[in-house]
């Protein structure tokens, strides 16, 4: 394709500071943005390049992004602010530049499981009987496990009383339930996909039932990287706004990016079943994965809502996580406006023409019917006892 402007952006006081930027990305469908925006070479018309780093676990993530070894990453929400936080690791101030997608998660269960979670109140009576679950997550503070544990929460069953809870790589999900070393796990596609089709998971739940439109993974940075390095973070975000566009735009641009992602250097994944989780179907003018997964939906799929990171923080809390002053809780909303860099995020926003929503919080309808919208956090947290 051609690049309409190529070049454009990387002079005078706009220059990045860097030309290179390591980027660390997990192999999972959503990595897409990334890995198109490096192989389209839409990071060079804005006048950087993406060296991408394929991680083998989020905690090696964390370490890498954290300790200097990666400039950004490809990180789960949730684990950003977890490391904000200083949750289960040293505290180190943190950066969410843009969220990456939305959706396009699953919970998948073994058939015996999945029977009972099919019916009403039917997994918290196998509890209640003095059955245990093992379930999988990829991180203590991430996406996966923080929808996991609402998902059950809904269901009846406290995650932490009534289940036994194990963190393992995504890429490594479907072989160890196939093993029987767990009941279930919750974790990005390809690898709910490669179960199903193994023969040896059901999928019980999408994280888009447990919160429609929900941020997936962001582009995350620490804060003085972002400090030092504004334009470079600017380029970034534009060349992802890019990426997130072109994936959007057609079903052809998605089957192009699953025959990418399929090599070993990325996903490491059958073409089909990643066409199957990107391509999707369309929806209006644009186009959604399997369980929803959708990267740029005018930009909306795209911005550092406030009030996506502060949920992230009630669940953190509700799970004992995040330990704070049961009376007050932490500022979530300072926290929140200092960890998402909007003001990035507007100015990278405002070059590439992606659409700005006029309010920094957003509305949503979860499973249970309760509506986050981030206008009490404090109330939200509180009212959330376990189950």
């Amino acid at each position: 394709m051609t690049l309409a402007g190529k070049g454009a952006w990387i002079a005078g006081t706009d220059r990045p500071e860097i030309e290179t930027i390591r980027i660390g990305f997990m192999p999972l469908a959503d990595c897409a943005p990334l890995v198109m925006a490096s192989v389209l070479g839409f990071d060079e018309l804005y006048g950087v390049r993406f060296a991408l780093s394929r991680e083998q676990s989020w905690t090696g993530m964390r370490e890498h992004l954290v300790g200097g070894q990666l400039d950004a990453a490809q990180a789960l929400y949730g684990m950003v602010y977890g490391i904000q936080n200083g949750i289960g690791t040293g505290q180190c101030d943190m950066a969410v530049l843009m969220n990456l997608n939305q959706n396009g998660q699953n919970i998948t269960l073994s058939r015996t499981w999945a029977e009972a979670a099919a019916e009403p109140g039917g997994l918290a009576r196998l509890v209640q009987a003095g059955q245990r679950l093992t379930l999988a997550h990829t991180f203590p503070t991430g996406n996966h496990a923080m929808f996991l544990y609402y998902w059950l929460a809904a269901q009846g069953v406290d995650p932490m009383k009534d289940c036994r809870v194990v963190t393992v790589p995504p890429g490594q999900m479907a072989a160890s339930l196939a093993a029987g070393h767990m009941d279930g796990f919750c974790a990005g596609e390809p690898w709910g996909q490669r179960a199903l089709r193994d023969g040896v998971g059901v999928q019980a739940a999408s994280s888009e039932q447990v919160w429609p439109n929900h941020p997936g993974k962001a582009l995350g940075t620490r804060a003085a990287f972002a400090a030092t390095h504004p334009n470079a973070c600017r380029a970034m975000i534009a060349a992802l706004l890019q990426a997130a566009r072109w994936l959007d735009a057609s079903r052809a641009n998605r089957e192009a990016a699953a025959e990418v992602l399929a090599s070993p250097a990325y996903v490491n994944a059958s073409r089909e079943t990643l066409q199957y989780c990107l391509a999707g179907s369309l929806d209006g003018a644009a186009w959604r994965g399997h369980n929803g997964l959708r990267f740029y939906g005018d930009g909306e799929a795209n911005f550092p809502w406030l009030s996506d990171g502060m949920w992230f923080m009630t669940q953190h809390r509700r799970w004992g996580l995040l330990r704070t002053d049961p009376d007050t809780g932490p500022d979530y909303l300072a926290l929140a406006q200092q960890v998402n860099r909007i003001d990035l995020y507007r100015e990278a926003a405002e070059r590439t023409g992606t659409p700005l929503p006029a309010a920094t919080l957003r509305t949503s309808t979860l499973m249970d019917g309760r509506v986050w919208d981030g206008s009490d956090p404090h109330a939200f947290a509180q009212d959330l006892a376990p189950a």
